[in-house]
């Protein structure tokens, strides 16, 4: 797309209001564009609506009308969320008229250097550590995207000594054609939405936008103990710094001399950093996590000591295996933010205690086989719910657990999670840990996973 000053006078569509989608309303009209708002969602539940109205821009609730994709719109601007199977997607398309993300409208508006993070899992938990190392650093971070401010209206107030930090969806990054980030980050790549791509292919594809318009003077950041990221590498512009948990890299981040996070520069000089066993959360995903924000910070400048200090004290984010409470000796953590069974393994492992899960939601058309040997050596009772709450409680009877409930989904989201914390804390002993790790997206009963953990927590401190 064009810078969005050169929209003035033409007619831009925004499709989805949520957070970003008022942020690049106000954007475009701000630039003098036509801009019309169009949300499925009946008006009543589209609050942002009447601040749009009453600056003058034509807001459309209730469905996709007629008429609204047609010759002569200039730009479609996308929700990420929203499939591009929907009708005024397809037919956008079919007359060949640009249709992007947010991302890409920020990106072409900042003028701070930008980071870029994604990956299946752990992108929260990155993101966060990145922008507490740049501001421990002396550097000035704002953080935004999937995580913190609206991207775009962020990208309006960044000056060019600041850093955008952000946290970035496969959904976000397959609406981009011209974004190019200053560091590019990739963590990994699992099996997951592909009720939204439809084939492996397009995720990863979606993903490694992330790195297709970095020059040799950018950085990339790559994970090089997974198949799927290394495999980028011999298509990238950028200059390579990659992380590993299982080999000496000759450059790069990686744990060495047993425990140790190392960095070695590009002229072999080997410099310590702290001691897996120093971080301040635990699991070996989140050590993975330590070595992939570490060497963003080490590219955008962040002095060691400034890194090892935020490595050993971060406690972890909320909704990410997030320990809130214990009562009668049974602890309960909260890791509503595991939307894939990867996510949940990485959790369970990271526990040293009898587990009793719950888990559960929206059925995207996996088995959960990959659950099946946590649940025959990690986990002592399972609570299921949601959609695949028969196929989570397949694997757990494969699994031999006879500690097994599932939860009746014809309750609403609060009964349902309530009788869930019941469920489990019933099962539960003293020393035991109660966990929130859905393996699922949360959409089916919540509308997000902040929700689902936010009525999880309350229902776990209404047990007593």
């Amino acid at each position: 797309m064009e810078h969005p000053s050169a929209y003035r006078g033409r007619e831009v569509v925004i499709l989805g209001l949520a957070r970003s989608g008022v942020a690049v309303a106000k954007l475009f009209h701000h630039m003098g564009a036509i801009v019309t708002v169009n949300d499925k969602k009946d008006r009543s539940q589209c609050p942002e609506a009447d601040e749009l109205t009453a600056l003058g821009i034509s807001v459309l609730c209730g469905s996709h009308p007629p008429g609204l994709i047609r010759e002569g719109i200039a730009l479609v601007v996308k929700n990420p969320g929203i499939p591009y199977t929907i009708e005024p997607v397809v037919k956008a398309i079919s007359l060949n008229i640009e249709v992007v993300t947010e991302v890409e409208v920020a990106s072409l508006i900042c003028a701070a250097p930008m980071i870029g993070i994604t990956g299946s899992n752990g992108k929260t938990t990155t993101t966060t550590w990145v922008g507490l190392m740049l501001k421990e650093g002396g550097l000035k971070p704002i953080v935004a995207g999937n995580i913190g401010r609206a991207l775009t209206e962020a990208a309006l107030e960044a000056k060019a000594d600041d850093w955008m930090v952000v946290e970035l969806s496969s959904f976000q990054l397959k609406g981009t054609d011209r974004f190019r980030p200053r560091i590019a980050c990739l963590l990994n790549v699992y099996e997951t939405h592909l009720d939204y791509h439809g084939t492996m292919e397009d995720y990863i594809a979606s993903k490694a936008k992330l790195f297709a318009n970095q020059t040799s003077e950018d950085t990339a950041v790559i994970n090089w103990d997974d198949p799927v990221c290394r495999s980028l590498i011999p298509h990238m512009k950028a200059d390579v710094l990659a992380f590993s948990a299982k080999e000496s890299l000759d450059y790069g981040v990686y744990i060495g001399g047993g425990d140790q996070i190392v960095y070695r520069d590009k002229q072999g000089a080997e410099h310590r950093i702290v001691s897996v066993r120093e971080l301040g959360i635990p699991g070996s995903h989140n050590a993975e996590n330590a070595l992939a924000a570490t060497a963003v910070a080490i590219s955008a400048g962040v002095p060691i000591l400034a890194i090892a200090k935020v490595l050993r004290e971060f406690q972890g984010v909320e909704h990410r295996l997030e320990r809130f409470a214990t009562y009668n000796g049974v602890t309960f953590y909260n890791d509503s933010k595991a939307t894939n069974p990867a996510a949940t393994v990485k959790s369970v492992e990271a526990l040293n205690r009898p587990v009793i899960l719950i888990a559960g939601g929206l059925d995207r058309g996996s088995d959960y086989m990959e659950l099946l040997p946590v649940f025959r050596h990690r986990i002592k009772g399972v609570v299921a719910l949601g959609q695949t709450r028969y196929k989570i409680k397949h694997v757990a009877e494969l699994a031999g657990l006879s500690r097994l409930k599932t939860v009746d989904t014809a309750n609403n989201a609060q009964d349902a999670i309530g009788e869930a914390a019941r469920a489990a804390y019933h099962m539960a002993e003293p020393g035991d840990i109660v966990l929130l790790s859905p393996a699922c997206a949360s959409w089916d009963m919540f509308s997000s996973y902040e929700e689902r953990g936010r009525m999880f927590k309350e229902s776990v401190h209404n047990l007593v």
